[in-house]
């Protein structure tokens, strides 16, 4: 539910009390100069005055001096310093022309004048939200350019994020009785813009308050209907609840396990966006009825959740581990729902005091302790500072490498959280390998990775990290990336940063070493996919490039992928023999449907695939009429069909491939490994993972080199699937080479 505004104490004249205001302050914070705050105060309370008596432009019901007051209670609930109070009390007096930035530097010193400064910076989001209704976070141009100027603001003092934070959450509050058009404008702007940042931050009791207010605005019928639907039971709800905390505080007894349970609000935009989610009506809604139960150490929570389940029957789909897989703002706790007393589904929340504390004040609970003697500083407010950081760093790969959607879907997308060896925290893109890690820490480390081991264990570089990993990265002195590492195929890196990072250096290297290294990619290529070596200068050409060098160049430094190279040399230059009218009568296919082949000149034909060359779609074919078989498909340079071009070019005919390909297609491929034990069996797993269907094989081992070959026919729907399937085999222990068959003539 939303919070009700508390009235600030108020003289006999009218005026705002504030010593009485003075004394609530000091029950939400500590205040180490009282004077000095009060000072502040009073210069913001006649900075209003005076403007009011010069310019006549008083507003009823609205003041930027108790909305200043109303800030500085806000941040002292977040256990903020006294320069933060400070400056939010006097922010908006500076943000409305009443009181000049340098008349505050003056009485209160550069850091309260800074963070006035740095707030004011922020309000240009504010100003160029008006007018939009579209959602911000997450979107390029112009708004992603805002936001990037408020996570500046906030790597440079994230006190300054927490004033407007606050000065929002007033503005939020003030709107109930204004025009709904500017109502609507305020809530889009809290909905899209500062409850997410209250989140990524961790205060969770503002964030709900932000989410429900702005709700309430955005959605009016439907915040009304579940806050009828929540009125309706609530004395019902209470009685129940009261019943579990009950019974709860007899067995945390019983256990002598020291904690607090609370019954815990379900807030209002929660509840519909878990029926908007799931699909799911009100009633099916779990943690309507909840309760929150705080222990001392880690270890009780696990002992309170033994108690809860042995208590009451859980509802297995309905656990999260939050403590052993933190969200990505540092949030932790345990939630279970169990089938409580009367049948009724229950949640619990079971966490310890300072997760409570974290999760409710987030990165001000470790503010407090950032560079005072009290307590050591915490990692946690660093880890926070280093994530912001991280998404400025993000943000200007994707301006210089155009890489916006892999930076959008990273950030969005789960996180996990993974160890260096000295103990620090790096949180990455779930699916990130120890190259990912690698670059993450350090460029100049990614680039002489050439190992790794997990919790103590060497492990491949295409290993995929899990939450609570302890990475070790293995340097070597003339180490470098290696271009296999940009290949998708072989899943060496995930993030976008260490595909730039990896394509940054190759094109900074020599570009002969690039000529040499990207027309052997190419030649491996070509010989894999049992091509003709093509005039490389032409296929430049195709490519958009000027000569062979360039096309060899591009490779060697990863801007031109070779399976874009591969699709080009098959559609290079495709001979158009002089056709001759032929008498064919059409006749329903046997083979391929229509959709998978377009015949020049002619309607539907009976067709086959050539056994002696098997093309499959991507590759350049051709048509040859049979006598009584319809028409059999060859690839271009099938050594056959040059045979009959020769003897019966009449016969020769344009086909290509359709728009969609609908069938799998014969192909033959060769492996030469060494030979092992289990080595065809794990070659056929590789096979069958990939759903592709074996329709022959045949092995030939030779013992006195150890060496193997294997011969398969498989059946292939294209180009790209025959690529990733040889990458896979490839990848096996032993395997030396995995290729397509070339023609050979009958």
């Amino acid at each position: 539910m939303v919070k009700v505004r508390d009235d600030q104490p108020i003289s006999m004249d009218g005026t705002v009390n504030l010593d009485a205001w003075m004394q609530r302050m000091h029950a939400k914070t500590v205040i180490i100069d009282e004077d000095e705050l009060l000072r502040a105060c009073r210069i913001a309370r006649r900075a209003e005055e005076e403007a009011k008596a010069v310019e006549n432009a008083w507003v009823d019901g609205y003041s930027s001096f108790r909305t200043g007051l109303e800030m500085a209670e806000i941040l002292a609930e977040l256990k903020m310093d006294q320069e933060t109070l400070e400056a939010a009390i006097l922010y908006r007096s500076v943000r409305e022309g009443k009181l000049s930035l340098d008349t505050v530097r003056d009485q209160f010193g550069p850091t309260v004048g800074k963070l006035v400064e740095g707030v004011l910076r922020m309000a240009a989001i504010h100003q160029k939200h008006k007018g939009s209704n579209k959602t911000v976070l997450g979107q390029t141009g112009s708004q992603a350019e805002n936001v990037r100027k408020m996570l500046v603001a906030m790597i440079n003092d994230v006190r300054v994020a927490l004033i407007k934070i606050a000065e929002r959450t007033c503005a939020i509050r003030a709107v109930k009785d204004v025009a709904a058009a500017k109502r609507y404008q305020v809530a889009r702007e809290v909905f899209d813009i500062y409850a997410p940042l209250a989140h990524r931050l961790g205060i969770g009791h503002i964030k709900w308050e932000l989410e429900d207010l702005s709700f309430r605005y955005l959605y009016p019928t439907d915040y009304k209907k579940i806050a009828k639907l929540l009125d309706e039971r609530r004395l019902d709800r209470e009685s129940y609840i009261k019943n579990v905390i009950a019974a709860l505080n007899d067995k945390l007894l019983e256990a002598q396990i020291e904690g607090q349970v609370d019954g815990r609000v379900k807030h209002i935009y929660s509840i519909w966006r878990k029926m908007q989610r799931k699909n799911i009506s009100f009633s099916q809604v779990y943690d309507i009825r909840a309760v929150r139960i705080l222990v001392p150490e880690v270890r009780d929570c696990y002992s309170v959740l033994g108690i809860v389940h042995s208590t009451w029957r859980n509802i297995p789909k309905e656990f999260d581990d939050y403590i052993a897989s933190p969200k990505p703002n540092g949030y932790q706790s345990l939630h279970t729902a169990v089938i409580g007393p009367e049948g009724k589904v229950v949640e619990v929340q079971i966490r310890t005091f300072q997760m409570h504390d974290d999760a409710e004040l987030g990165v001000c609970a470790h503010w407090r302790y950032k560079g005072t003697d009290v307590k050591p500083a915490s990692h946690g407010y660093e880890e926070k500072m280093a994530w912001l950081r991280q998404v400025l760093e993000w943000h200007d790969e994707l301006v210089e490498d155009n890489v916006s959607d892999d930076v959008s879907h990273e950030v969005t997308n789960d996180r996990i959280y993974v160890l260096t060896p000295e103990g620090h925290i790096v949180d990455m893109p779930a699916g990130s390998t120890p190259i990912d890690f690698a670059y993450r820490v350090h460029t100049e480390i990614g680039h002489a990775c050439r190992g790794a081991k997990v919790n103590g264990r060497m492990v491949p570089l295409t290993h995929s990290l899990q939450i609570g990993d302890q990475v070790e990265v293995l340097t070597g002195a003339n180490s470098h990336p290696s271009r296999d590492w940009l290949n998708p195929d072989l899943h060496y890196v995930t993030s976008s940063r260490a595909r730039a990072k990896i394509a940054a250096w190759f094109k900074a290297q020599d570009r002969e070493q690039n000529i040499i290294d990207g027309k052997q990619a190419l030649q491996r290529e070509i010989k894999r996919f049992a091509l003709d070596t093509p005039d490389f200068t032409e296929l430049a050409k195709v490519l958009n490039l000027h000569s062979a060098e360039d096309l060899f160049a591009s490779v060697g430094a990863g801007d031109v992928k070779l399976m874009a190279v591969v699709h080009a040399l098959e559609r290079q230059q495709r001979p158009a023999p002089e056709l001759t009218n032929v008498p064919v009568s059409p006749s329903k296919q046997q083979g391929p449907v229509d959709d998978d082949l377009n015949i020049l000149g002619v309607g539907n034909l009976l067709t086959t695939m050539a056994g002696c060359c098997k093309p499959v779609p991507g590759d350049s074919i051709v048509g040859y009429i049979t006598v009584g078989r319809g028409v059999s498909i060859h690839r271009e340079d099938c050594v056959n069909l040059l045979q009959l071009r020769s003897t019966e070019p009449e016969r020769i005919i344009e086909v290509s491939w359709g728009q969609q390909v609908n069938h799998a297609y014969p192909v033959d491929v060769e492996i030469q490994a060494y030979d092992r034990t289990g080595l065809l069996r794990d070659i056929m797993v590789v096979l069958a993972n990939a759903q592709v269907n074996v329709i022959a094989a045949n092995t030939l081992s030779d013992k006195g080199k150890s060496m193997a070959r294997i011969r398969l026919t498989v059946e292939i729907d294209g180009l790209e699937r025959l690529g990733k399937v040889l990458t896979q085999i490839e990848k096996l222990p032993n395997i030396a080479e995995a290729r397509r068959v070339a023609t050979k003539a009958h």
